[in-house]
């Protein structure tokens, strides 16, 4: 029999710790949290301090039956959830069940499930944080009295299913004001001249800069054609010549919002798919026996910290020594955390840095593999020297107008040998090659040609601009980003296009709501500062009844004045011009979770529904009959087939264009990625010029 027991979140953690501690341990998985708020009532006494009431979690009643027999049994009880908020949290919770004492050495955590780390932590027992604890009561407490409050509300005023939330309204509003911002933008034309210059045999190229040695924008096609005129012939005179040796330094080790938005770039991972993958890694993997079994194969991954400990610091210059040199060895002094970074543990790092992501191949699934080495090299190139480059800067002047034209080349790769962050304009790090110049020399200019450009519209926010985005401005917390993006999606406020962020028309009806009488719930700067405040509870600067208590004074009057004042809005049924074909009844345009769509206004007694089929203005090259609408697969991605579906069965995943190839008369596609547009044929090698 176990002298001791040791409860944990899942099966595949109590696995992996059962491993490293031996036949005295029981590790047992309490299955997340065992007691929360009521889902049918608030579950907070508003008149008593804002006490919570809890109630076992519907489904935990055999899993809490299984904990007590084997508390009952053992010497003495170890509660290891998780390292943060959610985990203190859980783990208060058990003690109350099972009747622990709080303030004994009954907590242990850890932020890698390694044998060395696990049996380091049990040496260390604490008790319970309750200011962690209260950090998270707090937040739970917050949440449950914006969302209990504001959602029926909506669901009176406007239809049932909606919700409001803290951080999922203020995420919302980010992306309404953006769309805004998109229809109401003005373009503005400018221009360039760009020139491809000649040094004997080598070709480079250069910009026009300005005039009589001051920068000039180019506004118009007269003021071009003015600067043209002004060249006296297609010799310029290299003015100035600069040299120099710049260094760049890696990226630092991942935090829980960098690893979102690298895995988005990189590996196209949704900001879910990413935690949950990382889930796994953390948790254990099987290695096999002559490997260690089952073995976590990275630190805690939700964290804001780039904190490396010691021992990691030092493994990793042991291999980068032994694999690449001396010469690769980085020199990193202690970095200052971020203002609010909360620093409990470190940043997202390889569990051991010699496990290289090749000898992993068999082992683990591909998605596990792909971010595992997107970890580990970038852990790894964070402990390395800084890359090198050599860069020249040109000017080049024909009677005073000025080109210029800049080259840089990789003197020593650094870090870069192993990894290169990446970047939301998809730009690929490149020589950029510039022959070898001097002041007084003279050169041809091959080519001297004038573009026509308009200004574009701030892009919409992919998953990984709006984590960033909401990092930046202090909303939210590295456990908060995946689920935030997850429930404004599946509540019908948003959809996905080309993988960026549009509202609905649901969506900008609730955030005009709150926006008239809730404003603090959708203000940025708002819910940052509640962030900090939680924070505060946390370090146990202030208790946390107070910061409710603050907040909730004027929220109960707002609410108040909303019950009172917020009109009733219909989401009245438009008429779409054409009848049912199942029962002869007029079709209407309805509300969904994804939009508008078409159903039979005979419903309930016809039940047929339609997508609404938004026409792009080509014949079907199939039947030459019908025409090419745009549909949406299941998983939301767009494709694009004959609205004669199921008589013509073509389909394209590439938008279909509204003329034939000029070489052979076959279907032009657009094909389209984060850098560019471009236009191609489905039978021959024909391709039009790319569109920046």
């Amino acid at each position: 029999m176990a002298d001791y027991l040791v409860i944990v979140e899942s099966p595949a953690k109590a696995k992996t710790i059962e491993r490293y501690l031996g036949k005295k341990y029981k590790v047992k998985a309490s299955m997340g949290h065992v007691r929360d708020l009521p889902k049918s009532q608030m579950g907070v006494d508003v008149e008593d301090e804002f006490k919570p009431k809890y109630i076992t979690i519907r489904g935990k009643g055999d899993v809490l039956k299984d904990l007590k027999k084997s508390a009952k049994k053992a010497k003495k009880i170890y509660l290891a959830a998780d390292p943060d908020r959610e985990g203190e949290a859980i783990a208060w919770h058990l003690a109350h069940i099972l009747n622990v004492d709080e303030t004994s050495d009954c907590r242990v955590v850890f932020n890698e499930i390694t044998k060395d780390a696990i049996k380091e932590s049990f040496k260390h027992p604490r008790s319970i944080d309750t200011d962690l604890v209260d950090a998270q009561q707090a937040r739970r407490v917050l949440d449950r009295l914006v969302g209990y409050n504001i959602s029926p509300l909506l669901w009176k005023k406007v239809k049932k299913g909606l919700s409001a939330g803290r951080v999922q309204s203020v995420a919302l509003k980010m992306i309404i004001d953006r769309e805004n911002e998109i229809e109401s933008f003005q373009p503005e034309e400018y221009w360039s001249i760009e020139a491809n210059f000649q040094k004997n045999k080598e070709l480079f190229e250069g910009s026009f800069y300005g005039l009589d040695g001051k920068k000039l924008e180019l506004k118009s096609e007269a003021e071009v054609k003015e600067i043209l005129g002004k060249l006296v012939d297609k010799k310029f005179t290299i003015d100035q010549v600069i040299k120099k040796e710049r260094k760049r330094n890696p990226a630092k080790p991942f935090t829980t919002s960098s690893l979102q938005q690298e895995a988005a770039r990189k590996l196209n991972f949704r900001a879910k798919k990413t935690m949950m993958v990382a889930q796994q890694l953390y948790e254990g993997i099987d290695l096999g026996r002559t490997a260690g079994g089952i073995t976590g194969l990275i630190t805690y991954m939700r964290t804001d910290s780039t904190r490396i400990s010691d021992t990691a610091k030092q493994e990793a210059k042991g291999y980068i020594e032994e694999k690449f040199g001396a010469d690769y060895l980085g020199d990193h002094k202690i970095e200052k955390q971020k203002q609010n970074a909360q620093d409990a543990h470190e940043a997202i790092r390889p569990t051991s840095v010699m496990r290289d992501p090749n000898s992993l191949k068999a082992i683990l699934s591909r998605d596990q593999l792909r971010l595992y080495k997107l970890i580990w090299e970038r852990f790894l190139a964070s402990q390395m020297a800084p890359a090198v480059l050599d860069t020249m800067s040109v000017q080049l002047v024909n009677n005073q107008v000025e080109f210029r034209s800049t080259g840089s080349k990789v003197k020593f790769k650094g870090f870069m040998k192993v990894y290169v962050e990446g970047t939301d304009d998809n730009k690929k790090d490149e020589d950029k090659f510039l022959p070898d110049l001097e002041e007084g020399m003279v050169v041809d200019a091959n080519e001297i040609e004038p573009n026509q450009h308009f200004t574009q519209p701030p892009p919409r926010y992919t998953e990984a601009r709006l984590v960033r985005t909401m990092e930046e401005l202090g909303i939210g917390r590295p456990s908060t980003y995946a689920p935030t993006l997850d429930t404004i999606q599946r509540r019908g406020y948003v959809t996905l296009d080309n993988k960026r962020f549009v509202p609905t028309e649901l969506g900008i009806i609730v955030v005009d709501l709150l926006k008239e009488f809730f404003p603090e719930i959708i203000n940025a700067a708002f819910t940052a500062k509640m962030e900090n405040d939680l924070d505060a509870v946390e370090e146990g600067q202030v208790e946390w009844v107070n910061i409710i208590d603050d907040f909730y004074q004027g929220f109960r009057k707002r609410l108040a004045t909303a019950e009172e004042e917020m009109e009733k809005i219909e989401i009245k049924d438009e008429p779409a011009g054409i009848d049912c074909e199942n029962c002869g009844h007029e079709m209407v345009y309805k509300m969904g979770r994804y939009g508008k769509f078409l159903a039979c206004s005979n419903f309930p007694e016809c039940r047929n529904t339609k997508p609404i089929l938004k026409e792009i203005g080509v014949t079907c090259p199939k039947c030459k009959e019908g025409s090419v609408v745009e549909r949406k697969s299941k998983k939301r991605r767009v494709f694009y087939g004959c609205d004669r579906f199921p008589e013509c069965d073509f389909v394209s995943w590439d938008k279909p264009i509204a003329r034939p190839c000029p070489k052979c008369d076959s279907l032009l596609v657009e094909k389209r990625n984060k850098k560019e547009t471009q236009i191609q044929c489905t039978n021959c090698d024909y391709k039009e010029h790319t569109q920046n």
